[in-house]
């Protein structure tokens, strides 16, 4: 696999090597060696994922910016598996240089209406002239040796809230997480904070929200439960 670095530190997109041939393809979609080998001399630490998620959301399913707060904090490798979502993850550690900027990431399946969209942002990148896989940050644009779009990962580290959008008529989203559910400790900001800079690809008319990512508070209302001075990965 290929490991892309982003515009914030410990944020990262991961592409897994594919071999296809007439018959189809076939690709790890994760190997703790390969992420031990890989990707954790990137964050100095190891991962370790105890449980997997899936969800099914139609187009304009907003969800999000969501965490879990100390000390059941989670990190999450995230991926479309079919249709895509436009992915962001947010630094809401306190302290940070980076607190409140984002990395938007499109990840698309390999059907095709996933492939599909994945054309149609290449297309507007070249246009733009920025990368394709990094669909939008506050900080400088991040340009990528790799061009391909679909089958892309994202990996959200602990202390980030994190939110997707679905750009297609259907997406089904899977993520490992490498702290278990713990609903008490479920904490959130506004998706549809304007002050966060994030363009979300959907009409504000189109947006699906659920009645509990409707309340949480702006980012100048909230009062962060991380901090860049804490290592949220000293317990894990």
């Amino acid at each position: 696999m290929e490991v892309i670095k982003t515009n914030i530190e410990g944020v990262l997109i991961i592409e897994p090597i594919v071999f296809g041939d007439t018959r189809g393809y076939f690709f790890e979609s994760f190997s703790q060696r390969e992420f031990d080998e890989k990707v954790a001399p990137i964050l100095g630490h190891t991962i370790n994922f105890v449980q997997d998620n899936e969800s099914m959301s139609t187009y304009g399913v907003m969800r999000g910016l969501h965490f879990q707060r100390p000390p059941f904090t989670q990190s999450k490798l995230v991926r479309c598996v079919k249709g895509a979502v436009l992915d962001v993850a947010v630094d809401i550690r306190k302290g940070s240089p980076t607190y409140g900027q984002h990395v938007s990431c499109l990840l698309c399946g390999r059907d095709e209406e996933g492939k599909k969209i994945a054309e149609q942002f290449e297309q507007e990148s070249i246009t733009d002239n920025r990368s394709p896989l990094i669909v939008e940050s506050p900080l400088t644009a991040h340009r990528s040796p790799l061009t391909a779009q679909v089958g892309l990962q994202f990996f959200v580290p602990r202390g980030f809230a994190h939110g997707f959008a679905v750009l297609s008529e259907t997406a089904v989203f899977q993520y490992k997480c490498d702290n278990f559910y713990a609903p008490q400790a479920d904490g959130g900001i506004s998706i549809l904070d304007e002050s966060l800079g994030i363009n979300w690809k959907i009409p504000t008319d189109k947006a699906l929200l659920s009645e509990k990512d409707t309340k949480h508070a702006l980012l100048k209302d909230f009062d962060s439960p991380f901090s860049i001075d804490v290592d949220l990965y000293a317990n894990r």
